[in-house]
């Protein structure tokens, strides 16, 4: 009876993936939002720039390692799934955070049968979508065997640990191969710039475990710290015997050896003849293989099934997605909005384990917790407001981590990839904890956090007069702000002749300025909240070329550098309009609220708005805040209409660990976070007829109302809490403790809001100031 049982099982399983669709099993608990992600929304592209560099990976919210089938070797560029291949060559534990970041310390587990293929380019296994599934907590697929017969694929994972279920189905003698390490694509785009990193490998007979190490940390060769002494380590247990075993070292098979160390090294293991099914469950840790042991015991102990396993990540997605219900949605909307609130949950990533974490800035294991992937560049734009909303358990721990990489490593991270990485421009971790402050959050050293950004702003980068800090430059220090000591305190701009990036650098090291300025008068410092925003009010305009009407970055000299130079994923066009903690300074800069709408639209209509970059994610909001409020809700329309879908290329650009899809969300609210720092969120158009969201922690539900939405565009009336409100901007409070927020909704253009009014006197001052400035070039 029982094995008639589990036939029945494994046959239900089988017909659903043959369909692809999901084995009710891993459909509990119910839950409609999670049925309505989508994985693969975000794989597809022609390019690494137009793809949204996703993968159809398993893991819980903010998991320390992603389980993906592998399709390709993934480095700089590249991600381990692509849509367009055919074959699969293993299953992957990837902790590659994005596209254009490197792998580190992955795993990779390859079932087949008959002749042992260690090698990736002799072991992919050929696949169809038809006979595949993906949703956030359970992947399947139905491989053809080398040599006959098929293979199902299931996975799930909890944070630390991957669970995987092979069933073998008309195959000969089955085996499992678990990869150390392979060759290392090193820290860029270029497949034949490789290393070897040298690990180590242990077959374990009596415990059916297969245990190892390895170093590859593709981004080692930039940035500050190579961490030399960081791994990934892995602990797999199976529940089968092994039959056979042994080593693989280049692709040579050593049957019979079960312990190696060195470089393109993987262990296999050969199950009895016969064998239909074999579970394996592989602990990661970055302290050691006894760690990753202890992590499988805790998070997926013996006796634990696939389907529980799975429904333990399904209930933990289900938690934070079931708090968000949509009305007036179509099934592709509501697809693509569930994914993209998937997409914001899982970036930075756990790497604590047990209560302690390996830090690679000292080579030593602490207490605590800790994130990596930290993309600060892009996410504090939206996506840090949007998790400070759905997910604020983690926001006290997310700044303790950014305060523990500051005294590890000296530094606040920029881009964090197990370490620093020197990617992008500004240290926008300012930004994130006067955030994180301002909006009421506590449970970590908010001194030490002043400490740490108040040398952000005030302490240069080493030679910070001859390191010029390109994209991806080696061996050279913490970036930080570079230029911050060569002109920029001076004059208040970042010298072109000397750092790359320097309008965009001036630009952002005003806006981080500004958050520097907001966390002290917040802790009553207000000699320096009057210092930090007075430079980030003037700073601005010291490259603002008013022969031209856009920002141009300028040498140290004073003189224009073009332009078209020191710009960062954006153009002149972009940055002319990136002065979001004084909007008001620039609308009066180009003339007033009607010249500046004209130049809005000169941006837009001759197609210099780019949604694929962040740069531009704030600029059709700026419309309302000079009082054309219509046409911000006709531009954010457009923007998700042509930007966003639910198919495979349904994000125009990189994700970027959660900002695309942040932006997404907010304009389906109905507002955007422009100035993230200022509490204040300015409106759009809300797409859908009612959105009812139970925040964290909030007294009473947020309830989004816009009746008609989905065929009217324009607002006509405002009301949030049943008081009326004319003017474009909703505080945090009034989002955050929940409460009723209403609008009104038109299909033809309104004069809500159309009233809005530039500050006064302020240009004056800015004027004054940037001419003491420019006087001293």
């Amino acid at each position: 009876m029982g094995g008639m049982i589990w036939s029945l099982l494994l046959f239900a399983v089988v017909q659903a993936v043959a369909s692809s669709t999901v084995p009710p099993a891993f459909a509990e608990p119910p839950s409609p939002a999670v049925d309505r992600v989508d994985p693969f929304i975000g794989n597809g592209g022609d390019s690494p720039n137009g793809s949204g560099g996703m993968i159809p990976s398993t893991a819980p919210p903010f998991g320390m390692t992603r389980w993906v089938a592998q399709t390709r070797q993934n480095y700089v560029s590249v991600t381990p799934y692509n849509y367009t291949d055919t074959k699969i060559h293993g299953f992957q534990g990837t902790h590659q955070p994005a596209i254009w970041m490197g792998e580190s310390g992955q795993v990779i587990v390859v079932p087949g049968a008959g002749v042992v293929r260690p090698l990736f380019e002799d072991r992919g296994m050929s696949f169809s979508h038809e006979r595949e599934v993906s949703t956030a907590s359970y992947y399947s697929v139905e491989m053809d065997g080398l040599e006959g017969g098929t293979i199902l694929a299931e996975q799930s994972a909890t944070s630390r640990v991957g669970h995987l279920r092979f069933t073998f189905t008309d195959t000969k003698t089955p085996w499992v191969v678990l990869e150390a390490t392979r060759a290392s694509v090193m820290g860029s785009a270029d497949p034949t710039n490789v290393t070897y990193p040298q690990g180590s490998i242990t077959i374990d007979v009596d415990r059916h475990e297969i245990t190892g190490r390895n170093p590859e940390r593709q981004d080692f060769i930039i940035g500050p710290n190579p961490a030399t002494g960081w791994a990934g380590y892995f602990c797999a247990r199976f529940d089968a015997p092994f039959e056979l075993g042994g080593i693989s070292q280049t692709g040579n098979l050593a049957e019979g050896n079960f312990s190696a160390e060195g470089a393109l090294l993987s262990g296999f293991v050969r199950f009895a003849e016969g064998t239909k099914q074999v579970n394996v469950r592989v602990g990661v840790s970055f302290i050691s293989v006894e760690q990753a042991r202890r992590n499988l015991d805790a998070e997926i102990p013996d006796g634990t099934t696939l389907e529980q396993t799975a429904r333990q990540t399904r209930e933990a997605w289900a938690e934070k997605l079931d708090r968000i219900q949509l009305e007036g949605a179509t099934d592709d909307e509501e697809a693509m909005f569930y994914t993209a609130v998937f997409h914001t949950l899982q970036y930075p990533y756990e790497q604590d384990e047990d209560g302690q974490y390996y830090s690679g800035y000292d080579d030593a294991v602490h207490e605590g917790n800790s994130y990596t992937g930290y993309s600060i560049w892009d996410t504090f734009r939206a996506e840090w407001a949007w998790q400070i909303l759905l997910a604020p358990e983690r926001i006290p721990g997310m700044v303790r981590s950014m305060l523990q990489d500051y005294q590890e490593g000296g530094w606040l991270p920029m881009w964090k990839n197990i370490v620093e990485t020197n990617i992008m421009v500004a240290t926008h971790a300012d930004s994130l904890i006067a955030e994180a402050v301002v909006k009421g959050f506590t449970g970590f050293d908010v001194d030490l956090a002043y400490e740490a950004v108040y040398k952000d702003a005030t302490v240069p980068p080493v030679d910070d007069w001859t390191v010029v800090y390109y994209d991806r430059e080696e061996n050279v220090g913490y970036e930080v702000r570079a230029g911050l000591s060569s002109v920029y305190e001076e004059r208040g701009w970042v010298a072109s002749d000397i750092h790359s990036e320097a309008g965009s650098r001036t630009l952002d090291y005003s806006y981080d300025d500004y958050a520097v300025s907001v966390l002290a008068a917040a802790l009553n410092k207000t000699d320096d909240a009057n210092f930090f925003r007075s430079r980030a009010m003037i700073s601005p305009f010291t490259i603002f070329n008013n022969d031209t009407g856009f920002m141009e970055a300028r040498n140290v000299s004073g003189a224009w550098a073009g332009p078209d130079a020191g710009w960062t994923e954006g153009d002149k066009w972009a940055y002319t309009f990136d002065v979001v903690h004084d909007v008001n300074g620039l609308i009066e800069r180009r003339g007033g609220n009607a010249s500046f709408v004209q130049f809005l639209d000169e941006h837009f209509d001759g197609g210099h708005n780019d949604q694929t970059n962040e740069p531009s994610h704030h600029i059709p909001y700026l419309y309302s805040l000079a009082g054309a409020a219509s046409k911000t809700q006709e531009r954010v329309r457009e923007i998700a209409q042509q930007n966003y879908n639910s198919s495979v290329n349904g994000l125009s650009g990189n994700e970027d660990c959660g900002q695309m899809s942040a932006w997404y969300i907010f304009s389906v609210l109905g507002f955007y976070p422009v100035d993230p720092v200022s509490k204040e969120y300015v409106v759009g158009s809300p797409f859908f007829d009612k959105v009812t969201i139970d925040l964290p922690g909030a007294s009473n539900p947020l309830v989004i109302t816009s009746s008609g939405a989905p065929q009217g565009t324009y607002i006509k009336s405002l009301t949030i809490n049943g008081s009326s409100v004319t003017s474009p901007i909703i505080s945090h409070e009034q989002i955050a403790s929940g409460g009723d927020i209403t609008f009104e909704m038109s299909a033809e253009p309104q004069e809500w809001a159309s009233a809005t009014l530039v500050g006064s006197g302020r240009m004056m001052q800015q004027q004054i100031a940037s001419s003491m400035y420019i006087s001293n070039c």
